[in-house]
């Protein structure tokens, strides 16, 4: 058992270090590549590797199984994620510093708790008033800059972006984890129609070959990003004995970020952008405590 704890543990370890990277990755590959070009490629690479890890696993006889509802269900789930997702979120990117739009992106729990309410018909609790005012002001303090009396932002659309990021990701969670499928199936069917939606608006937009540097950058997002580390996180839940145990680490993800984007990119983090994330972890904390277990909505 312990051997078990210890392995889920590197598998979630492995995971917060891709997903802590991303942000430099992303703001790097855009130097060369456009939103919808690097939306496109990242989507491709996950999809391969995806379809890998499935057939891997038995995937092909499954996926021979599937209902005309399933198929249904991963277009549905692949339009919101990979494609509307990471469409807001790569946008958000190329307009704001990317301190801010990972920061922002970040308050996807509040926004899971906010949609609960009316897709799910679940009620607000006594927690939720502070927490919605903890990431409200941390949402303010990082969109402004700091400068909350002059009420400005340098950015409207990369804000709006970054936020809208979260909601989608949010509600792309609501729908995902109420479909029972093996979720490297799943996975790999919302990547099948997801890449193709990135395909037609890569083409619409006017379709290019990158160069070997461009085309690397989007293959690490596709690859790790997009692919194992969802893949590991997923592992780690399976083999750990106590979600909330595995859960809390997660919360190392944005300020991990935050150091690598400051070692690798040169990007200055801004006090503002600390006491912001500070603000947003300690709403997630009060909404949802890693020791409280949560039921999966059904």
């Amino acid at each position: 058992m312990v051997k078990q704890q210890t392995r889920a543990y590197l598998y979630a370890l492995t995971a917060i270090f891709f997903w802590s990277t991303a942000a430099t990755a992303f703001k790097i590959t855009l130097r060369h590549l456009d939103v919808n070009a690097m939306l496109f490629y990242s989507s491709l690479v996950s999809l391969i590797c995806l379809g890998a890890v499935s057939l891997a696993n038995g995937g092909f006889g499954r996926l021979r199984q599937l209902r005309s509802g399933d198929i249904r269900s991963s277009m549905l789930l692949g339009f919101f994620n990979p494609f509307l997702y990471y469409v807001l979120l790569f946008k958000a990117y190329s307009l704001i510093p990317a301190q801010q739009a990972l920061t922002l992106n970040n308050i996807w729990p509040i926004m899971l708790v906010i949609l609960s309410v009316p897709l799910l018909g679940q009620r607000l609790t006594f927690r939720s008033l502070p927490a919605f005012l903890f990431c409200f002001g941390g949402v303010m303090m990082i969109a402004t800059g700091g400068k909350l009396s002059g009420f400005a932002f340098k950015s409207p659309l990369g804000v709006a972006c970054a936020l809208s990021s979260s909601t989608v990701w949010a509600f792309y969670w609501l729908y995902n984890v109420r479909d029972r499928r093996d979720d490297r199936d799943k996975l790999f069917l919302n990547f099948v129609f997801g890449t193709f939606y990135s395909g037609v608006l890569f083409y619409i937009s006017g379709a290019s070959v990158p160069t070997f540097t461009a085309f690397s950058g989007a293959a690490y997002i596709g690859l790790f990003e997009m692919g194992l580390a969802f893949l590991f996180w997923l592992r780690a839940l399976s083999l750990t004995s106590d979600t909330a145990r595995v859960s809390i680490i997660v919360y190392l993800t944005p300020i991990m970020s935050l150091i690598f984007l400051s070692l690798l990119t040169g990007e200055r983090i801004s006090t503002a952008t600390v006491m912001g994330l500070f603000a947003i972890i300690i709403g997630i904390f009060i909404q949802n405590p890693p020791w409280r277990k949560v039921n999966a909505p059904d």
